[in-house]
């Protein structure tokens, strides 16, 4: 039987095929929870395996020598992007690493709507605002025992009053939205946006024209998604060419009545030049789901902006992903024990 580490979980139909011809050890977070696992514990667990199939774990350099000379001959990560390996190293073991695309591309798009509907109509801001006693009535003794009125209103708009205080928002519908990146989860923010009535502007210098076309989308070059989306939204990866990517020379030439959304990484935005563009109305407001240092620390200026929404890292996270990474990473575990080419193989991005 082929000895294989499993630190992530896998549908149970695959888990029954690869048992047929492995020895399956439960290793990492699956064995020991989120977050409770050093490199050197899955190092430790999972070397002296053929197959090894990481999650969330870390595993540098000398981890991936490590596992190459006890043997391994595979290795998958469950991640839409597998930073958290050394790919180098695994190129010099002469191995491939296979990794789940896309896994979470709904989950993520999904959300990226909700965000856009929360910045756009304000419903962060207010909701916050009511929770922390903000516009509120005088208690009642009986809150069932209200008056018949048939327009029943929060009161009289004046500067007191939260529409006043949040704004009033606008809709999304009729207005442009900037695709910074088409790649899986880009796409699908798109189809979906269009659903609400949007214009998708795409720039993606490294996808064909008619590929962004067949989606209804329009190609752009840089400058027209700057300039004429009333929302942009990042899905970008980090990479050598794209860090810091989204700054000063970006807002500038965004209308000041724009929002910024990200659900992708916040390396990709220069921080000091967008926390400056949101304070000084450059452009006027964001939502984001992802930080330069996570936790978001305590005194980021963006807690104290009213005009930006902000998430805990969750967009790629449903009850669903675990399901789309599983048959992906199963099917490539399949392949490499049938002698079949694997599908979803990772290549370095410039």
């Amino acid at each position: 039987m082929i000895k294989m580490a499993l630190c992530t979980p896998l549908p149970g139909n695959v888990m029954d095929e690869i048992k047929k011809s492995c020895d399956v050890s439960i290793c990492g977070e699956l064995k020991h929870g989120k977050g409770n696992v050093t490199e050197e514990m899955t190092r430790e667990e999972c070397i002296g395996n053929e197959i090894i199939v990481l999650g969330d774990e870390i595993a540098g350099a000398d981890t991936i020598h490590a596992w190459a000379e006890a043997g391994m001959r595979f290795i998958g990560v469950a991640k839409g992007t597998p930073v958290t390996v050394d790919f180098n190293a695994i190129q010099e073991a002469g191995l491939e690493l296979s990794y789940t695309p896309g896994r979470n591309r709904v989950a993520v798009a999904e959300f990226t709507i909700g965000l856009m509907i929360a910045a756009a109509r304000r419903i962060a801001a207010a909701t916050v605002g009511l929770h922390q006693g903000e516009h509120l009535g005088e208690p009642m003794k009986d809150i069932y025992d209200v008056p018949e009125v048939k327009n029943v209103i929060w009161g009289p708009l004046d500067e007191n009053h939260p529409f006043t205080d949040y704004g009033i928002g606008f809709e999304m519908y009729g207005k442009k939205l900037g695709i910074a990146g088409y790649g899986a989860i880009g796409r699908e923010v798109a189809v979906r946006a269009e659903a609400f009535g949007m214009k998708i502007l795409a720039y993606d210098p490294y996808l064909p024209a008619d590929k962004i076309r067949a989606d209804g989308a329009e190609p752009v070059d840089l400058d027209t998604m700057l300039t004429e989306s009333d929302i942009i939204s990042i899905h970008l990866p980090v990479l050598p060419s794209t860090k810091g990517i989204v700054n000063r020379d970006w807002f500038n030439k965004m209308k000041p009545t724009a929002y910024v959304v990200n659900t992708a990484r916040a390396a990709v935005i220069d921080q000091r030049d967008f926390v400056e563009a949101l304070q000084n109305g450059t452009i006027a407001g964001a939502a984001m789901d992802v930080y330069w240092k996570e936790p978001i620390p305590a005194n980021h200026p963006f807690l104290k902006m009213r005009n930006v929404t902000l998430t805990p890292h969750m967009a790629g996270l449903t009850t669903d992903v675990d399901n789309w990474s599983g048959t992906m990473m199963g099917d490539e575990v399949l392949a490499y024990l049938n002698k079949e080419p694997r599908k979803y193989l990772w290549k370095i991005k410039k």
